[in-house]
């Protein structure tokens, strides 16, 4: 499973426009893999590997046992709380799932356009990139047909990589919209959208930014609290 590598250094990417799809960007390191247990109850305990084999039944046991869906981001520049979507348990769930084993502490909104999008989750610090490998490498299935749109104050998922035929999610990241943009509907999975501190959204949009939309100067997301 091939992911688009790209981190800060590709300082002379072409920028990209606000009709283009939204894609993964991600930094380049093999993740390390380890031996799968069988036993869901094991698998709830954090004692193994997510991967495209048991990330859905995974997910599908959590979200029974974690009803959460309301969270806030931490940055510098102030909160976004965000209402997580029930329609969406499986993206939901991963989210949370996400958060509380604080894989969001100190990655970066890497990916900024002003009146378009925010996107985050990754980072080209080693050590958040270390976290993912004692997560698990895996992608989740697009639920598009839930009747939501890419308007303003969502948030979504962005496609493991541009090459992606399926849109399958790249399950560590994350876009939140500026605008209204339904020519991303049906290729995006919407799980959540804004309730407050969207204006601090379009703060972080209007920070300056290289050929690559990648801020000159990093935008940190510092935590993900579970607010309920």
């Amino acid at each position: 499973m091939c992911l688009l590598i790209f981190n800060c250094e590709d300082k002379q990417s072409q920028k990209k426009t606000s009709t283009q799809s939204i894609d993964s960007t991600t930094v380049k390191k093999q993740m390390a893999k380890e031996e799968d247990t069988d036993s869901i109850s094991e698998e709830i305990n954090g004692q193994f590997l997510l991967n495209d084999e048991n990330a859905m039944e995974f997910f599908l046991q959590y979200d029974k046992e974690h009803k959460e869906n309301k969270v806030r981001i931490v940055t510098d520049y102030g909160n976004i709380d965000i209402e997580l979507f029930e329609e969406t348990k499986f993206h939901r769930s991963n989210f949370i799932y996400l958060a509380k084993k604080g894989y969001f502490d100190d990655t970066q909104f890497y990916r900024v356009i002003e009146n378009y999008i925010i996107q985050g989750g990754s980072t080209d610090n080693r050590e958040v990139m270390k976290k993912r490998s004692f997560i698990g490498r895996y992608l989740l299935p697009t639920d598009t047909k839930r009747g939501f749109h890419h308007d303003r104050g969502v948030i979504s998922m962005p496609s493991s990589d541009i090459e992606n035929p399926y849109k399958l999610a790249s399950p560590y990241e994350f876009f939140i919209m500026l605008r209204d943009v339904h020519e991303l509907d049906g290729d995006y999975t919407i799980f959540g959208k804004v309730t407050s501190g969207l204006d601090v959204a379009d703060k972080i949009a209007n920070v300056e930014t290289d050929d690559a939309d990648w801020p000159l100067k990093n935008v940190y997301i510092r935590r993900v609290e579970i607010l309920d």
